[in-house]
C-alpha cells in the first residue's frame, strides 16, 4: 500500500489523529510536496473509490471533512508585515471540490500573499462585488465539472473588465483533460498541478506574472479535491 493509499484510509475511518501521523512519518517535509505528492493522490484515490462504488457518498464526505480539517493544521500563517500581493480564490457556483483550492491558498499565503478564501459554490455576483471593493490582483477560479465550463467563461468574462485587469487563473480536474483557452480571456493563465501554480506564483514575483499554460496536455490536476 503506497503513503496515499495509507492516508486515504485513515482520511475514511475520519481518524484525523491517524491522518496526521501518516502526514508527519511522509518522508517529504515541504508543504507543497505533501500537497502534490501525498493529499492529491490520497483523494483522487477516494475519488476512484467513490466512482467505482466502493465507498459511499457519506465515506466521501467523511474523507472531505478529515482532510479539510488536517489541510488547516498544514495551512501556512502569513507574515503581517508580507504584501508581495492580493489573491482571492473561488470555486464557481456550483462546484463543490475545493481541497485543490485550499492547498494554492496556501502557497499564495506562503509566498508572502495577502489572500481571501472562499471555498466552494461562489455566486458570479458575490465574487465581483468583492473584487471591486477589495481589488485583487489576482483571481484563482476552480472547475471541475464539464457542464460548468459555460459558466466558467461567464465569470473570466467578467473578471476581465474589473478595473486593474486582475490576472484570472484557471485550475481544477478539467485543465488536465480539455483545451480551456475558449473559456478564458486575454488575461486568463490555466494551471494543471500544484507545482505549476507554486512555479507561477514564484514568477509573479520577477515580472512574468502572465505566464502559464496556456494550451495544457493533459496530466493530473491542480486546484481540486
Amino acid at each position: 500500500m503506497t503513503h496515499a493509499e495509507t492516508l486515504a484510509s485513515c482520511l475514511l475511518e475520519g481518524d484525523v489523529d491517524k491522518a496526521w501521523a501518516c502526514i508527519r512519518n511522509y518522508p517529504e517535509t515541504a508543504r507543497p510536496a505533501i500537497y502534490h505528492n501525498l493529499l492529491t493522490p490520497a483523494m483522487r484515490h477516494i475519488g476512484h473509490l467513490w466512482e467505482t462504488n466502493e465507498i459511499t457518498v457519506a465515506d466521501e464526505h467523511l474523507a472531505t471533512a478529515t482532510c479539510d480539517f488536517v489541510l488547516s493544521k498544514l495551512s501556512f500563517n502569513r507574515r503581517k508585515d508580507s504584501t508581495a500581493g492580493k489573491a482571492m480564490l473561488l470555486c464557481l457556483d456550483g462546484e463543490q471540490h475545493y481541497l485543490g483550492l485550499k492547498m494554492a491558498d496556501s502557497l499564495f499565503q506562503e509566498q508572502g500573499w495577502e489572500t481571501r478564501y472562499f471555498g466552494p459554490s461562489l455566486p458570479l455576483e458575490y465574487a465581483l462585488q468583492t473584487a471591486e471593493s477589495w481589488k485583487p490582483d489576482v483571481i484563482g477560479l476552480s472547475v471541475s465539472i464539464v457542464y460548468h465550463l459555460p459558466k466558467l467563461k461567464e465569470y473570466t468574462e467578467a473578471f476581465s473588465q474589473l478595473p486593474g485587469s486582475p490576472t484570472v487563473l484557471i485550475g481544477g480536474r478539467l485543465t488536465g483533460m480539455y483545451d480551456l483557452r475558449p473559456y478564458g480571456s486575454a488575461n486568463t493563465v490555466i494551471l494543471q498541478d500544484l507545482p505549476e501554480t507554486e512555479r507561477w506564483i514564484q514568477n509573479y514575483a520577477t515580472g512574468g506574472q502572465q505566464s502559464g499554460t496556456i494550451n495544457p496536455t493533459p496530466s493530473p490536476s491542480v486546484l481540486e479535491s
